[in-house]
């Protein structure tokens, strides 16, 4: 993703607003310690005959089955409520000395953030829901020393990872030995916006196939195939791979073969294609296949317009879905 890739994103945001929730303050009759805090006046022991995991009480030294899934922590919490032989303030004391540590715990904004935009990129979420109130909240909540980035921050940090991955990216493509293929194809938005997508296909130092987007960016018209080889050359030379490109798929419209004609003239100047190109061009078998059953579906094309008619007529209305419902389960039963 280049600059012309990085002026094209586009982020939208939903805000739904919720009824605010009451919560209830929590009683404050006794201190106790959370599950992990028990440990602090509980010895654990190793497990008996049967495999149950025990622990033994530091105060009354009276042993519990206790830990693992089937017994969990909740008994010797009781215990520790009622324990005559541990004194409270010395709960009360462990909980505080627990509270003052989560206090001083320093936490990296820069960690934070680079790691906030990571679940943004793979989550495929909007930049906006930093700015959602109850969101902040939530982390102010968690960590109140944590200072929320803005949607702009993100924006900046997942760009900046986004160029160190593709330095190193460039780095593997160049320093390997064999050569790579690619597949290209074209994009319409719903904005009528056209954008080419250009992804490479290698095997690594492990033998193990790769596949890697290398652009996906803005491709203006008009879209003649002279247009679409210039674009891709220009990409191949920014990644420093023009030669070392084996073969290129691309689906069966006119436009691609003025393409793949223009990117072996330009790509083989210095031989650098194999055989002069001959297995330069591979067709996309998925889109043949497409072609063979679209052509295969003009035999039964009355046939399947009249079912698309019929579903159409019944979805516009709820009771012609339910009516069908009970005709098809009469008609299962016969």
């Amino acid at each position: 993703m280049n600059s012309e890739t990085v002026s094209n994103l586009v982020t939208t945001g939903v805000g739904s607003e919720v009824a605010p929730v009451e919560v209830d303050e929590p009683s404050s009759k006794r201190l106790r310690p959370a599950t992990s805090d028990v440990w602090n006046f509980f010895k654990k022991l190793s497990p008996d005959k049967d495999g149950v995991e025990r622990a033994e009480c530091k105060g009354c030294k009276k042993v519990f089955n206790a830990g693992g899934k089937r017994y969990g922590t909740s008994t010797i919490e009781r215990h520790l409520d009622s324990c005559t032989q541990i004194k409270h303030e010395d709960i009360g004391q462990t909980i505080a000395e627990l509270q003052l540590k989560m206090g001083s715990l320093k936490i990296d904004s820069g960690v934070a953030r680079n790691m906030f935009a990571g679940y943004v990129v793979v989550g495929d979420k909007p930049f906006n829901m930093v700015d959602d109130r109850r969101f902040r909240n939530w982390v102010k909540y968690i960590s109140p020393t944590l200072k929320l980035s803005s949607r702009n921050t993100i924006k900046a940090a997942i760009v900046k990872v986004h160029k160190r991955e593709a330095a190193k990216l460039k780095k593997i493509l160049v320093s390997i030995p064999n050569r790579i293929c690619l597949t290209s194809d074209l994009w319409t938005s719903s904005t009528n916006e056209g954008f080419i997508c250009l992804t490479t296909h290698f095997v690594d130092e492990n033998w193990k196939l790769q596949s890697k987007i290398l652009n996906f960016c803005h491709m203006p018209p008009p879209h003649t195939g002279f247009e679409l080889s210039s674009k891709i050359i220009t990409l191949l030379t920014e990644w420093k791979v023009d030669k070392k490109i084996f073969s290129i798929t691309l689906d069966n419209a006119s436009s691609n073969d003025t393409c793949v004609e223009h990117l072996k003239s330009t790509l083989d100047v210095h031989g650098s294609l194999l055989c002069g190109g001959e297995f330069f061009h591979v067709r996309c078998s998925a889109h043949i296949l497409n072609l063979i059953v679209q052509d295969g579906m003009k035999i039964c094309g009355d046939a399947v317009y009249k079912i698309r008619e019929s579903i159409q007529f019944l979805r516009k209305s709820e009771s012609r879905m339910v009516k069908f419902k009970e005709c098809f389960e009469d008609i299962e039963g016969l």
